[in-house]
């Protein structure tokens, strides 16, 4: 079933909580200055029941501009408006406000309700509704029906009742598979239950038992119980009106303009980027770094609008801009707003949020608007793209892709693969995506890094992938750092050979003498099998003249792969090397742990190269000490 609240919204002492009570035998009016006063203070809620069983909220909300910020407080979770006029006065200021806030919000379907229509003769009635027509003109509500009723008598009951049933059956239907999002407008204890919020749930589901998360705050609760239209159920979703018992937080630890939401689904920030609009028959121009009031759900903070590409807002324009709040805000991208000018308090405009949690942006910067242009009216592949890119090195799924743009998973996963085929994304892992852009400057990265190293190391083959992980991926997780570092050596980026990355381009270039050193010491190496020389031993056995290119034709031999190098002292060949690992692994499939004097024993070696060998396992988590002995980790290799 589709889950559906209808508000009320127009100018005070219009009718809109006496129609209500007409319509579902609910008074919304609950405190006792609301019944002396006969206007509406604060928000009200009832329920609708239609004939087929269908179900509808309703919120009242205060018609007098003194109380507009408890009006906007319920209007962020309405999905259809009764705008009402009463037939004795037509449309008034607040009407007029009221209208601009349903329309900056982003409400889309409606009725106009012309109420007190016994007060008035037809041709009276006549003159109100043209009077509506241009009003709503251009607006949301342009073309919608308009029906005239009186709550006294009963007139035209039926008929606003059975068109609300049809606007209800035709209203779009809620993703409730996203993270749930309830933002309170109510909190209050009740004596043996605790702490009670209540609000409009706008997305997702809900259910008794979950852990639930407080934002801005952060605060962490569980849902005790729930209630919709006062009967206890198991599960709430959006699109209803529901009360939340909540376990683990005292009443004062919670306010109105706070969110509960899934646990790990909301950032916060006090920073917005947001497309800015300032209404046509708005009085203020919004200039750069003007106070705002913002409207956010049931919050509202004070904030500096910081226009990106012009010096002011005129009345009737848009613009891209950045609010820069003084407090901490938890909205998600897409969500709507309203701003007021500071003073004096009236609604001025709003907006959509295009970054919930943006960097501080320069103002007049092409490639911060050509982005935030694309946020705005790009194409869905656009925006995919785009949120890829955002994600970094975080490899995002198709799933979390489809979360954060409100759409299905099979979508998603086939405008990825059209993206990959466009090469605008590249699937670095099974099922895990990288932006062309991020790894194009990781790819710059790790070229820069490189050159460097050719530079410094001319007769190096190559540096070691931990080396280059820590350089051109600080911060990175290994597992992402070498899938990504494994597409470029498949795409002749880089060069991999013995475990160095080199760039393509790169060769060691050794002088004659140097080349005749390198078969002299390779040859040494292999001869001399598990009893080689120590490296202080190997540069005095050369002429002095020759011991700085030794040390480097050593490091060339080692960086290719030839020698390996057990610690600074001490190489081996590398097939010495290699059947020193047959030997180790053969010993370990019969045997739980080796000594160093068995291991010894093993090579037929003396101490001093059995334990260096050892040592270096230790240190390549091959083999780990334990008291006096050895047991396998992996194999060596």
């Amino acid at each position: 079933m589709n889950h559906v609240i209808i508000g009320t919204a127009g100018h005070v002492d219009h009718g809109k909580t006496l129609l209500i009570k007409a319509l579902t035998g609910i008074d919304t009016d609950r405190l006792i200055e609301e019944k002396k006063r006969g206007i509406t203070i604060e928000l009200g809620f009832a329920h609708l029941e239609f004939p087929d069983g269908s179900q509808a909220g309703i919120i009242d909300v205060p018609g007098h501009e003194k109380f507009i910020k408890n009006m906007l407080a319920g209007a962020g979770g309405i999905d259809l408006a009764m705008l009402i006029v009463a037939a004795d006065e037509g449309f008034m200021p607040q009407t007029i406000e009221h209208l601009d806030i349903l329309s900056l919000l982003g409400i889309r379907d409606g009725v106009v309700v012309i109420t007190k229509s016994d007060l008035v003769d037809e041709e009276w009635l006549e003159v109100v509704r043209e009077d509506v027509a241009e009003h709503v003109r251009g607006t949301f509500l342009e073309g919608k029906p308009v029906l005239a009723v009186s709550a006294y008598t009963g007139a035209g009951i039926n008929e606003l009742r059975a068109e609300l049933q049809h606007l209800v059956g035709e209203a779009s239907v809620k993703n409730v598979q996203i993270p749930f999002r309830l933002p309170i407008d109510r909190v209050f204890s009740v004596d043996g239950f605790g702490t009670v919020i209540t609000g409009t749930m706008i997305e997702g589901h809900i259910s008794v038992g979950e852990a639930v998360e407080i934002m801005p705050t952060g605060l962490s609760a569980k849902v005790r119980n729930l209630q919709v239209h006062g009967r206890n159920v198991p599960h709430a979703f959006a699109g209803q009106r529901v009360a939340v018992n909540l376990s683990g937080l005292k009443k004062d630890e919670l306010n109105r303009g706070d969110t509960l939401c899934r646990t790990g689904s909301l950032r916060t920030s006090q920073m917005l980027d947001v497309k800015l609009i300032n209404l046509k028959d708005s009085h203020r121009t919004i200039e750069n770094n003007s106070p705002l009031h913002l409207y956010h759900g049931s919050r509202v903070v004070l904030c500096k609008a910081v226009l990106l590409d012009r010096d002011a807002l005129e009345p009737g324009q848009s613009c891209l801009a950045q609010l820069r709040t003084t407090e901490t805000v938890a909205v998600k991208r897409g969500d709507r707003f309203v701003v007021r000018f500071f003073s004096p308090l009236e609604t001025i405009g709003g907006g959509t949020v295009l970054d919930d949690c943006p960097p501080r942006h320069k103002r007049n910067c092409q490639s911060v608007l050509e982005s935030l242009s694309i946020r705005e009216g790009g194409s869905a592949d656009q925006k995919l793209g785009q949120m890829v890119a955002e994600e970094g090195y975080g490899l995002p799924t198709a799933a979390r892709m489809a979360e954060k743009l409100n759409r299905g998973e099979p979508e998603t996963t086939a405008a990825l693969r059209d993206l990959v085929n466009g090469g605008t994304v590249l699937e670095v892992l099974p099922g895990r995506y990288l932006a062309a852009s991020v790894y194009d400057s990781a790819c710059a990265m790790c070229r820069k890094v490189l050159a460097e190293y050719h530079r410094v190391n001319p007769l190096h083959a190559g540096m070691k992938r931990a080396e280059l992980r820590q350089k051109a991926f600080k911060g990175l997780d290994f597992g992402t750092a070498d899938a990504i570092l494994s597409v470029m050596e498949r795409g002749g980026t880089l060069r991999l050979a013995a475990e160095r990355f080199s760039l393509p381009e790169f060769s060691v270039v050794l002088t004659k003498r140097q080349k005749a050193l390198r078969e002299k010491i390779l040859t040494l190496y292999q001869s001399a099998g598990r009893e080689v020389p120590f490296v202080e031993d190997l540069y005095a056995s050369f002429p002095a003249a020759e011991r700085d290119d030794c040390k480097k034709v050593l490091e060339n031999l080692a960086s290719c792969g030839e020698l390996v190098m057990l610690s600074p002292q001490l190489f081996y060949h590398s097939t010495v090397f290699e059947e020193v690992c047959r030997l180790t692994a053969d010993y370990f499939a019969g045997h739980e742990t080796m000594t160093l004097a068995e291991f010894r024993d093993l090579l037929d070696t003396s101490r001093k190269y059995a334990l260096a060998i050892l040592e270096y396992f230790d240190k390549n988590k091959m083999t780990k000490k334990v008291d006096d002995y050895r047991i396998l980790l992996r194999a060596p290799a």
